[in-house]
């Protein structure tokens, strides 16, 4: 039958990888590209970085820093994944350390959106904060894996309490 431990738990981790990635690149893409867009509208993205460096700041510093912050996302995911194999942990452990760099991802996304996001307010007659429904949909994904966090465990623990009192019973 093979090792189906071993094949979840790869399945686990692969897919704690891709989510992230999946969340990173919509941080990026909402901070450098959707959210730009919504807080001018009319302009293109070439105007709107026109007028910023005209202006005097740096798009490529922005850019840069948002950048940074999303691969750090995945960076975390991919040593989750790797620690997690390598040490044989259990799936669900894998699974937490993944919901865990989601719901830091929330502050990754705070963070991203003050890059370009301030150099726009300060260059156009627009407020700060997300233009975008995207900012809210990164906030709310990591607010459910929060959540998913605790009830993991506790589903685990019930389930590992189960597993010894069954094996308790059978003993004898």
């Amino acid at each position: 039958m093979g090792n189906t431990r071993g094949a979840v738990r790869i399945v686990v981790a692969v897919v704690g990888v891709v989510v992230v990635a999946a969340y990173a690149a919509l941080l990026a893409v909402n901070a450098l590209v959707l959210d730009p867009l919504a807080a001018v509208p009319g302009a293109t993205l070439p105007q709107i970085h026109e007028r910023i460096e005209a202006a005097g700041m740096s798009v490529a510093g922005d850019v840069r820093g948002v950048v940074v912050v999303a691969s750090i996302g995945v960076v975390l995911a991919i040593a989750a994944a790797v620690v997690g194999l390598a040490a044989r942990l259990p799936a669900t452990v894998v699974a937490v350390m993944h919901l865990g760099v989601l719901a830091a991802g929330a502050l990754a996304t705070f963070q991203s959106g003050f890059w370009l996001g301030m150099d726009v307010a300060d260059t156009f007659p627009t407020g700060g904060g997300a233009h975008t429904i995207w900012a809210g949909v990164l906030y709310l994904t990591s607010l459910a894996a929060f959540v998913a966090i605790p009830v993991a465990l506790a589903v685990t623990a019930v389930r590992t309490r189960n597993t010894q009192r069954q094996r308790q019973l059978a003993a004898g």
